[in-house]
């Protein structure tokens, strides 16, 4: 089946808990595009198999051991499997604490799992080891953005977008931060930073989006154009739903937001910070249900 015929109508059945069943009579349908979700690749389970295989028959210097249990973990991070990452990434940093990429993804765990002072230190140890490192801006923004710091996560959303002002992702960040602080700036940042955006870049959309030039499903309409292969296209589509989300809880249409995180996560990219993220947004969204608690 072509990508552009890959149109379901969805029904997310909510299981997260017995204490959420009313939730699950609630759901509704999201008419959508929609795709499989990533597997697990032959290269993946292969390229695992010869680091397991170098980590049992190879005599590895601390340098090449520190790096083979990096590769590993990241790897263990791109196939969903975040605790065995994590473990990885704490035996890299006992090899060798200087590795500022290490802190960013162990960062990023803390992050998710509402670990925020930790998260925090684990981004001023990435920026005091290489102060040009731009994702420690982002992902310490996101982490400060999460952990009710809004005016300190607008600061790190601003110097990310200066360091590269054609980004959408990058202005749609600063958005996000700044929406929830002051609507009408965050609009006039938006409109100011599109001036300068790569226009030709996918994600352009989803600021037009944000600004109202285009709708959802013309969004949606043309998410497939251009894409060269089905991991692209499920890779916009997880990008999507989030984005979509965070916009129907402005609005107060929170059964619509938990539909879309939860497509979100369906797509299983779970390198994306869209899908990490999402992961977390349902966590804040069920903590706050009057039967959260069972």
């Amino acid at each position: 089946m072509s990508i552009k015929k890959l149109f379901v109508t969805m029904s997310i059945v909510l299981s997260l808990s017995a204490c959420q069943s009313t939730e699950q009579q609630k759901t509704s349908l999201l008419s959508v595009p929609f795709t499989q979700p990533q597997q697990v690749t032959l290269s993946n389970q292969v390229t695992l198999a010869r680091i397991e295989q170098r980590l049992l028959t190879s005599e590895l210097k601390p340098d090449q051991l520190a790096q083979t249990y990096f590769e590993r973990g990241a790897l263990y991070d791109n196939m969903g499997l975040p605790t065995l990452a994590s473990i990885d990434y704490d035996r890299v940093l006992r090899i060798r604490p200087d590795i500022p990429g290490v802190y960013n993804l162990i960062g990023i765990h803390y992050t998710v799992a509402m670990q925020f002072d930790k998260a925090y230190e684990s981004f001023d140890n990435v920026l005091e080891l290489d102060p040009e490192y731009d994702y420690a801006y982002l992902n310490r923004g996101i982490a400060l953005y999460y952990g009710n710091r809004k005016e300190l996560s607008k600061a790190d959303f601003q110097t990310y977008l200066s360091k590269d002002n054609l980004d959408p992702y990058r202005a749609l960040w600063l958005y996000i931060a700044t929406y929830d602080v002051d609507k009408q700036q965050a609009r006039q940042q938006l409109l100011e930073a599109a001036n300068t955006l790569d226009k030709e870049k996918w994600a352009y959309q989803l600021v037009q989006v944000f600004l109202g030039e285009i709708t959802e499903q013309q969004l949606f309409d043309k998410i497939g154009y251009g894409v060269s292969n089905q991991n692209e296209y499920r890779e916009r589509l997880c990008e999507a739903y989030f984005y979509l989300a965070k916009k129907a809880l402005w609005q107060g249409d929170k059964k619509r937001a938990i539909d879309y995180f939860n497509l979100t996560l369906a797509t299983n990219i779970y390198q994306f910070v869209e899908h990490k993220y999402a992961k977390l947004e349902l966590k804040l969204l069920f903590s706050d249900e009057p039967n959260s608690a069972g």
